[in-house]
């Protein structure tokens, strides 16, 4: 596949085991902006470049609709790529298996990236080459997931991310079951712009009509909300008020409370949404702390009924709001979830998937170098105990890598605790280093993937398709 302008076609190939850049141009001034090796053939001017930064962007110059945009209302769906090889693959998956689903090619959480020492710019960079290499020919979107500084929103901006999932979780606070007075009292009610008395007032005993049904807070509920996520809402605006100074483009925002430890109520969710609207604070979809059964690379493992009511329920409450959407973190490999979801939410859903692309380019490895991955599956389960702190998991570290035939390793992936330990194990695994100070295990990975790209490509592709395959039903619905 390639793309093509009337001066210019470009492709990503694979040139003496290395991906490159490969572009015909009808003269040279269409390569004016890239770099790299130049030479003739047949008449047309050819060159051969690295996938290198500048030109990614002169790739963005060349062919617009590369560069991101805001994803905007419709369903739509993101793919995370901690290696930097998926992109090619997630873009055939979208192809076959995702129409009318808006892809977020460049999709990276902070907590990765920062994890593994990459640059913000080589997740867009990554998404332009693939996006080459498979010949997408429509708009992309381009979001860096939980933010949680003003300093990631300068970096996210400089590097052209246009949706800013904001993550206000160090400022959400987890309460008893009786609420203290300490927790009220820790409020900046200063900066909250409310008392007590006010936001009993404006809330209490007031009747919030969701439709097919109404919610009625206590006066327990309305101070419970307020010592909860007071200081989240004005975190939330503070972030929100950087990315409209500092984007020089279009922008839209997502609100995530999701990796907090108690579940987000249908008042609560009204509580942030109001008081966001009453600071001018506008967002794209909203991640709430959904009921129990998210965790990490596996199925979802809870109440099926009490999901489908939360989610009606959120819904609502967004309705009520403006219609935005409510974003599914932790959505990988939740297959038994996505049809009900997507009639609970009208189709007014996000998907976000991330470790399942890594998860998949195992599956590629455990095939093709046995010895490898065995080292991967010995890495990731050393630093278990460590890694799965941010993470939730539950799986318990019991696995004896010797015991493992190599014709077993391929469902060792599946199983369910081994593939939450190869989920959250991925950071020690790529920043380990050998006694020259390299990165020995992941210069491996990457070797494998790009020797086995068409395999690997091919996976994703299937793979992820399974995930998208409802999404797009629920576009023609």
């Amino acid at each position: 596949m390639t793309l093509a302008t009337p001066s210019l076609t470009a492709d990503v190939c694979r040139i003496g085991g290395r991906r490159m850049l490969l572009l015909h141009a009808t003269n040279d001034g269409a390569l004016h902006s890239f770099e790299g090796h130049t030479y003739d053939v047949a008449g047309r001017r050819m060159l051969e470049g690295e996938l290198s930064t500048r030109n990614a962007q002169a790739l963005r110059d060349a062919f617009t609709h590369l560069n991101p945009v805001p994803v905007g209302p419709g369903i739509s769906a993101g793919v995370g790529d901690r290696l930097g090889l998926a992109a090619s693959g997630h873009v055939g998956a979208f192809q076959v298996y995702g129409t009318g689903v808006f892809p977020v090619f460049a999709q990276q959480s902070l907590r990765e990236l920062d994890r593994l020492g990459r640059p913000l710019q080589a997740v867009i960079d990554a998404a332009t080459f693939g996006s080459v290499a498979a010949g997408w020919d429509g708009a992309v979107g381009a979001d860096l997931d939980h933010i949680r500084t003003v300093a990631d929103i300068e970096r996210g901006v400089s590097a052209g991310f246009t949706t800013y999932t904001l993550d206000p979780g160090d400022y959400v606070h987890n309460l008893s079951a009786e609420l203290s007075r300490d927790a009220l009292d820790a409020i900046d009610w200063a900066a909250f712009g409310e008392t007590e008395e006010s936001l009993l007032q404006q809330y209490a005993g007031r009747v919030i009509d969701l439709g097919e049904f109404t919610i009625t807070p206590t006066e327990d509920d309305v101070l419970r909300a307020a010592a909860k996520y007071a200081d989240a809402v004005i975190f939330v605006e503070k972030m929100y008020r950087r990315v409209k100074d500092l984007a020089r483009f279009a922008t839209e925002v997502e609100v995530a409370v999701d990796e907090t430890d108690q579940q987000t109520t249908l008042f609560e969710h009204h509580f942030i949404a109001t008081e966001l609207s009453r600071r001018g604070v506008t967002w794209v979809g909203f991640a709430p702390r959904y009921v129990d059964g998210f965790e990490k690379g596996v199925e979802f493992d809870g109440d099926m009924d009490a999901l489908v009511a939360d989610m009606r329920g959120h819904t609502a409450v967004a309705r009520l709001h403006g219609a935005y959407k409510l974003s599914l973190h932790s959505g990988s490999d939740k297959f038994s979830i996505y049809e009900p979801v997507i009639a609970a939410t009208e189709g007014r859903i996000h998907l976000k998937t991330s470790g399942t692309s890594y998860l998949t380019a195992l599956e590629v490895i455990a095939a093709r170098d046995t010895a490898l991955f065995r080292e991967i599956l010995r890495e990731s389960i050393s630093a278990y105990d460590q890694s799965r702190a941010s993470y939730q998991v539950s799986a318990v570290a019991t696995v004896e890598v010797a015991d493992v035939a190599d014709s077993d390793l391929l469902s060792v992936v599946a199983d369910r605790t081994t593939r939450q330990m190869l989920h959250v194990g991925y950071g020690a695994v790529l920043t380990r280093t050998d006694a020259q100070g390299q990165r020995d295990l992941a210069a491996g990975v990457e070797r494998c993937l790009i020797d086995n790209d068409d395999e690997y490509r091919v996976a994703i592709q299937r793979h992820l398709g399974r995930h998208l395959v409802p999404f797009s039903q629920g576009v023609a619905r």
